[in-house]
């Protein structure tokens, strides 16, 4: 069954646009509130990132659920995965934050932790919206609920990040950019850092509600990228807006991507003994990366592009580690969800156990050139039953010799299919997806002319 307002990560959307208002955030509240709340009174954890926009929302959300009989616990800006430990550790029955993660301040979103910390099952997602259908009505005011501060939210999740690290570990001797996105880590991710020994050099850590993700942070190193180099640091990590995802930056201010940061943390799992099982990526994860486990002997497997799904794989495997290009990673041994500042204080334990750097810790893995072009539809269609784009594919793979590999992906909101080839002949590489991408565009046209 389709869902009317939640997405593969939350409900999100430009502020003052349906559903992204107050008026909706007040019901989604109550909603939740009125889920959640069947077995009793229960209590639920609420923070943000520091958009300006999130003081409104949180107050329709904190409205709706003292509506709906549910006590709120508000810890203010915080990282998504704090969120999802401070959930845990208060044991509430569910945590929701307010971010739109790497969009720009104009956007806003909601998601929602399950009591364990984890994403919430596609049947409460369910009930909440056939909730959001019914009359909203306030319980008596004896049983309306009660809302407090956490005023030590901080304190646990900075403890919380630096417990993910051996005792005695520490950064002294190392200096660090740390690009914040003007986000919800800027006041505890570089109190991680600094706390276990690093010179911190803070770029984009001045929130003032606006500027979240302006120009800065995992979707926009090139700050960081400059800053590295002129501070003469050993490195750069650069979070986004909610904290989740995580870019790096070696000394030399080239640009260490998700799958690079996968494969150095997998490749000292193993050197260790602590990889359990394989390591899963998705449909976007560089054919390098594929390349690099295997000759390590280590199995990989693909899920479908979104942290979530990682997730989901992750656990019906066994395994404990995962992510994404785009710098989800999910360290599933120490934390229930993708977060920036564990991933990056697991590179740095590879960096002191190897005594490389991050730029010689990257070279272990050869990304394979890529490339992608959009082809448009006219009209949706199954592209995995159109037999001439079948056949065209074959002949693509072929030519690739087993050194690459092709994907098709129907975007989920444009009417566009991406062809995307990846292999070790950059000019062939570019060559092949040019000409798979007109045999796509013609099967398509042919199929409308039909009729």
């Amino acid at each position: 069954m389709s869902k009317q307002y939640f997405g593969t990560d939350g409900i999100r959307g430009q502020v003052g646009k349906f559903p992204i208002t107050p008026d909706f955030m007040l019901k989604l509240g109550w909603a939740a509130g009125k889920v959640f709340a069947r077995d009793g009174r229960c209590k639920i954890l609420i923070g943000k990132d520091t958009r300006i926009s999130g003081y409104m929302f949180e107050s329709a959300l904190e409205a709706g659920l003292s509506a709906a009989g549910v006590d709120v616990l508000l810890t203010g800006p915080m990282p998504t995965p704090a969120i999802a430990y401070l959930t845990r550790t208060f044991q509430a029955n569910a945590g929701i934050v307010i971010s739109a993660s790497h969009n720009a301040y104009g956007d806003n979103g909601i998601k929602f932790f399950s009591a364990q910390g984890t994403k919430l099952p596609d049947e409460i997602e369910h009930a909440i919206e056939a909730q959001m259908d019914l009359v909203m009505t306030t319980v008596d005011s004896a049983r309306l609920g009660k809302a407090k501060r956490v005023p030590d939210a901080p304190g646990r999740y900075i403890e919380f990040c630096k417990s993910s690290v051996p005792t005695g570990f520490n950064l002294q001797g190392m200096k660090i950019v740390l690009d914040c996105a003007n986000g919800a880590t800027y006041h505890v991710s570089p109190e991680v850092l600094s706390e276990l020994g690093a010179d911190v050099v803070e770029v984009a850590s001045s929130p003032d509600g606006v500027n979240i993700n302006e120009a800065c942070g995992a979707t926009a190193p090139q700050r960081l990228q400059k800053v590295v180099v002129g501070e003469k640091a050993d490195l750069g990590i650069a979070l986004d807006g909610d904290g989740d995802r995580l870019i790096l930056v070696d000394h030399q201010g080239e640009v260490v991507d998700g799958d690079e940061a996968l494969f150095i943390i997998a490749k000292q799992m193993k050197d260790r003994g602590e990889l359990e099982g394989g390591v899963v990526g998705t449909l976007m994860s560089n054919f390098g990366l594929e390349q690099a486990f295997s000759a390590m002997g280590v199995p990989f497997v693909r899920a479908n592009v979104g942290d979530r799904y990682v997730m989901e794989e992750l656990k019906n495997r066994g395994w404990s580690v995962g992510g994404e290009s785009s710098g989800h990673i999910v360290c599933k041994h120490l934390t229930s969800t993708g977060d920036g500042t564990i991933s990056a204080l697991q590179v740095l334990r590879a960096i002191k156990d190897t005594g490389l750097t991050l730029h010689e810790l990257k070279k272990a893995m050869e990304k394979m050139p890529q490339t992608m072009i959009n082809v448009r539809m006219h009209k949706r269609v199954d592209i995995r039953s159109v037999e001439e784009i079948q056949s065209a594919v074959q002949r693509t793979e072929a030519a690739l010799g087993g050194n690459g590999r092709v994907l098709l992906r129907p975007s989920g909101t444009e009417p566009l299919v991406r062809v995307m080839l990846e292999g070790k002949d950059k000019s062939l590489v570019e060559k092949l997806c040019a000409e798979l991408a007109k045999d796509v565009e013609n099967a398509l046209y042919a199929l409308v002319s039909q009729e």
